[in-house]
């Protein structure tokens, strides 16, 4: 993907530089799970988003927790 220098300027970039996050947005890294700081928390979430069957796992060294979905 080209940007062009007349672009670059208009936004106030340097023209050395490709830019290409700036314009694309999304850089294509995977996004992690949904994480809260208390098992309540999570599980209030589950049943608000309608989450019939699920777990609460935990995550980042049991300091936070994620919802699983059992299927």
């Amino acid at each position: 993907m080209k940007i062009y220098t007349r672009t670059k300027r208009r936004y106030g970039l340097s023209t050395s530089q490709k830019h290409i996050n700036f314009f694309k947005g999304d850089d294509g890294k995977k996004k992690g799970p949904k994480t809260f700081k208390t098992k309540e928390a999570a599980e209030g979430w589950a049943k608000k988003q309608g989450i019939k069957k699920y777990e609460i796992l935990p995550a980042k060294k049991n300091k936070k927790f994620k919802v699983g979905v059992i299927a």
